[in-house]
């Protein structure tokens, strides 16, 4: 019995197909969280906008991708038709046409994907179990001996390693240790040469290298066992893989990591140069020292031997004698006759003193004597009548008569001359 138009209407839940569509999408992002999809890259398209549109595809299916900016100015390749890829994405509805799709937040090449997250998850492991830790590490020696090169033989990473410490410290010995350096043949290689030189222990430091490549091409030195070894290996290890951005796992597991071979040679040796400059630097300050000493060392035996001297019988009999000679000189000059005989000495010196000055002095008053004589003889009339002049002297008086007037006064004259006086009495009547 068939139901009629108003039940049917009544039971049924009927949907347009917006919110179908909407409910569908809503499921969907529900259900899907984030989630890595690897696949096939087909219709690829890049368009004005800067978006990506493209399909993943493997063998039986393929799903509709949407990468939109600035996301996908962030990828580091260039992707094409046919690139095999490693999406993250969400899960989506495309509402206007119904169509399932895939939102794309970040994208990446699949090989190198799939080997980033295993490095990253075996890294995280031996991390956790503190094999990176650094306490653990050991010390690199700072003037080693023998070197031990543990790659291969015809690379140019050996050539660079070569070249360096050549030129920076050639008393090293070197001595190469081949493996192969790529391949699945190269991790357990390296393994039993660190095992052979733990065993030797020849070498005071071992230096595994090898030149720069791709991911997949350094991907032996992401092995467990090998990280292992190196740390269970007695001889301290330098690891320099690939160039400086390269990062492996053994360089996490050494006891240094330098960012190229050529670093490492460097980090390796010492420059001799330098150690040249060092050693006549301490030489010098040796020689200098050396000379301090000795000169300070020969003073003091210097004054050991005077002193020696001094105290040696010979010299202090010497001594004793001088010093008793000095008193006895001593002695004969605080004596009474010494010190009469100083004394008369002495009177005599100031009597020859007293009669030189007394000369002097004499010597002086006559010289004075003599000046004043002659400037009186100058004035004296004596002078005069050297001259031819006489002088007229009152006989009774003896008063010298100077003018006529007092001639007239006087009968009896003397004039007297240079030689003599003569005798003169004047008339009275005249």
């Amino acid at each position: 019995m068939r139901e009629s138009p108003a039940v049917q209407s009544a039971e049924r839940e009927v949907f347009s197909p917006s919110q179908l569509v909407r409910q569908a999408r809503e499921l969907l992002e529900d259900a899907f969280p984030l989630i890595w999809v690897e696949g096939e890259i087909s219709n690829f398209s890049r368009p004005a906008s800067g978006h990506l549109y493209f399909s993943l595809k493997d063998a039986q299916a393929q799903v509709r991708c949407a990468m939109f900016k600035p996301k996908s100015t962030w990828l580091r390749f260039k992707p094409a038709d046919g690139m095999r890829v490693l999406a993250r994405a969400r899960v989506g509805l495309y509402e206007a046409r119904g169509e399932f799709q895939l939102i794309v937040e970040h994208l990446e090449e699949a090989g190198e994907g799939a080997l980033l997250r295993a490095f990253a998850e075996l890294k995280a492991r031996l991390a956790a179990e503190g094999l990176f830790d650094p306490a653990g590490k050991r010390p690199i020696p700072k003037l080693p001996r023998r070197i031990g090169i543990i790659t291969s033989p015809t690379g140019a990473a050996i050539r660079d390693v070569l070249s360096v410490i050549a030129r920076r410290f050639p008393l090293a010995q070197i001595e190469i240790l081949p493996v192969p350096v790529q391949g699945n043949q190269a991790p357990p290689a390296i393994v039993a040469a660190l095992a052979a030189a733990s065993t030797a222990r020849r070498h005071d430091v071992l230096l595994l290298t090898r030149g720069g490549g791709s991911l997949e091409d350094l991907w032996a030195f992401n092995d467990e066992a090998l990280a292992r070894a190196i740390r269970s290996c007695p001889i301290p290890v330098v690891c320099a893989i690939g160039h400086e951005i390269d990062f492996t796992i053994a360089d996490f597991a050494a006891d240094l990591r330098a960012p190229t071979p050529s670093a490492a040679a460097e980090l390796l040796v010492p420059d001799a140069n330098e150690i040249l400059r060092a050693l006549n630097h301490v030489r010098a300050r040796l020689d200098q020292w050396v000379r301090h000493h000795l000169h300070a060392h020969a003073q003091r035996s210097d004054h050991a031997l005077a002193r020696l001297r001094a105290q040696h019988p010979r010299q202090r009999l010497r001594l004793g004698g001088e010093r008793l000679a000095n008193l006895e000189a001593r002695l004969h000059r605080l004596h009474p006759a010494s010190t009469l005989a100083r004394h008369a000495d002495t009177l005599r010196i100031g009597i020859e003193r007293m009669r030189v000055q007394l000369a002097h002095r004499l010597r002086a008053r006559e010289l004075q004597l003599s000046e004043l004589a002659r400037a009186l003889n100058a004035v004296s009339p004596l002078a005069t009548l050297q001259r031819g002049y006489a002088i007229l002297v009152d006989r009774e008086s003896g008063s010298v008569v100077r003018n006529a007037a007092a001639a007239r006064e006087v009968i009896r004259f003397a004039a007297r001359l240079v030689d003599g006086e003569i005798s003169l009495v004047r008339d009275p009547e005249h």
